[in-house]
């Protein structure tokens, strides 16, 4: 049985520092100023988790703990995403793999609670996983608001709204996503009058 040493958990924890300074790539690409970082991203999703209730028909920890690592791989590998010219299944071999590394820092316990919380994440078969997936969508184009309103580009992230209609499941989630389209809205609306 793998065990943890001061050693391996210092190496883990740089791991998972990275994530930190990290910056999602969809950002980037779209020449966001200051664009947030993997962490960032994944903190806010597992203090949405904070508001599911008994009413959810989930796990709320379970949902909370996926949510802080379903990017956790991306430490080694990336923010890999359809335009950096890898395949589905080669991105998955490559998280797959680093987070079996993660296993071996920090020892069969905690690792493999992580590397199961990943793969049920993966695997898009359970409640909680499907809906950690609602709250990665929705962080994002909660994220790509943010971003339109904070720097005067209103209507330039379409694409990001665009890639997630319709793929809502979660009734909460579904709340939320209507109160920010309708703020959206507004706000292309009043973009539309001043000009």
């Amino acid at each position: 049985m793998a065990t943890q040493s001061a050693k391996s958990c210092l190496e883990f924890f740089k791991h998972i520092g990275r994530l930190k300074h990290v910056k999602r790539t969809g950002w980037v690409l779209s020449n966001v100023n200051e664009p947030e970082t993997i962490s960032g991203h994944m903190y806010r999703m597992a203090i949405i988790s904070f508001l599911l209730d008994e009413n959810d028909n989930v796990n709320r920890d379970r949902v909370m703990k996926i949510s802080l690592v379903h990017d956790m791989a991306e430490s080694v590998v990336g923010d890999l995403t359809p335009l950096c010219g890898v395949s589905e299944e080669d991105k998955h071999t490559r998280e797959v793999a680093a987070m079996e590394h993660f296993i071996t820092l920090v020892g069969e316990k905690a690792g493999n609670e992580m590397f199961n919380l990943f793969m049920e994440y993966e695997d898009q078969k359970t409640p909680e996983a499907k809906l950690v997936k609602d709250l990665d969508r929705f962080d994002m184009i909660l994220q790509a608001f943010e971003y339109e309103t904070s720097q005067n580009r209103i209507g330039t992230l379409e694409e990001f709204f665009k890639s997630t209609e319709g793929k809502f499941t979660h009734p909460k989630v579904k709340q939320w996503v209507e109160e920010l389209y309708e703020q959206r809205k507004q706000t292309l609306g009043e973009l539309t009058e001043s000009s």
